[in-house]
């Protein structure tokens, strides 16, 4: 009986070996089957305008299919929630924003943490801020006029965003605090159906990542009044900023990330930040960033995990100045 027990303990941990080699055999693979990207607001935002062509050139690259899962509600934080609980099997990624940032200091109780539920990717892309109206509706035409109009008749303009605590809705009530106005909150389940009402005509303006407005803006559907930096965006070099129209401390960026469930391989990571930065440097996601007013930072990993942090850290000093609250 003795003599068994060296071969059954060399078997058990061989096994233990084999399946712990696992994981890195199937990253080697990467992907072996589809890939589900779970973006956390509905067709048509910001977050759904740069992940749908990101994706469809690593499926070419790749020929592996990923498959964007659009889960919108609660200002992204459904979504979020949802990516979190994933198997970290290296098959789902989150594709968040700047809103997730913002989520913590406006949701008391989410069921997630963007900085230790999360393992970060990567930094797909950068955009800044956009103030739009429906010209059917606003006949301001630059920064100056908007803020004339909005100053002699207080609280008749509202404005649309993709939800409570999202990007849209912080940078309106930052730049309400910052020129002294008001102007009414009307969330939304996502960026693409506020758009849609305000080229509707169903409210009057909009603080909009340009990614998600440039379309809509060289279509002439909305008016670009002013982007919110001290520079043009890339792309719309006539769109004055808000420096230029007065107010030079109006600077608001949207950016776009991506992260994977915590404990998903390294090695998928790593394998998915390689076919990320081949993708990015292409000519074709190149031109289509520059339609879309965007750029392109460098930050991979913990680099991209530190400025998460910081933004966490950011936008909670942004909500405590405004007084802003769920609506």
């Amino acid at each position: 009986m003795n003599r068994t027990r060296p071969s059954r303990l060399r078997r058990a941990t061989l096994g233990l070996a084999l399946a712990a080699a696992a994981p890195w055999a199937a990253a080697q693979a990467w992907p072996a089957k589809p890939v589900t990207i779970v973006v956390p607001f509905p067709p048509g935002g910001g977050t759904d305008a740069f992940a749908r062509p990101l994706f469809a050139v690593m499926t070419k690259n790749l020929g592996k299919q990923f498959v964007i899962d659009n889960r919108g509600g609660a200002g992204g934080t459904l979504g979020a929630g949802i990516a979190a609980k994933a198997a970290p099997d290296g098959y789902t990624f989150f594709m968040g924003a700047v809103h997730h940032t913002i989520a913590p200091s406006m949701y008391p109780k989410l069921d997630y943490n963007i900085e230790s539920d999360f393992a970060p990717v990567g930094l797909i892309s950068s955009v800044p801020q956009v103030i739009v109206v429906n010209p059917q509706r606003v006949a301001a035409t630059d920064l100056p006029g908007l803020l004339d109009f909005i100053r002699k008749n207080p609280g008749k303009l509202n404005y649309a965003s993709a939800g409570n605590g999202t990007s849209h809705h912080l940078a309106g009530e930052l730049f309400k605090l910052q020129t002294k106005t008001f102007i009414t909150h009307i969330p939304y389940r996502g960026a693409g159906p506020a758009l849609q009402d305000l080229i509707a005509g169903q409210v009057d303006m909009m603080f909009d990542g340009l990614g998600s407005s440039a379309n809509h803006i060289k279509g002439g559907r909305i008016k670009a009044i002013a982007v919110a930096s001290e520079k043009h965006a890339p792309g719309f070099p006539n769109v004055p900023t808000s420096k230029e129209g007065g107010v030079p401390t109006y600077q608001v960026a949207t950016w776009y990330g991506l992260w994977a469930p915590k404990g998903t391989p390294k090695e998928a990571i790593d394998a998915m930040q390689a076919e990320m930065r081949k993708a990015l440097n292409s000519d074709e996601l190149k031109t289509a960033w520059n339609g879309l007013g965007a750029e392109t930072p460098n930050l991979y990993g913990d680099a991209f995990g530190k400025f998460v942090g910081s933004e966490v850290k950011r936008w909670a000093e942004v909500v405590k100045a405004s007084g802003a609250k769920l609506d």
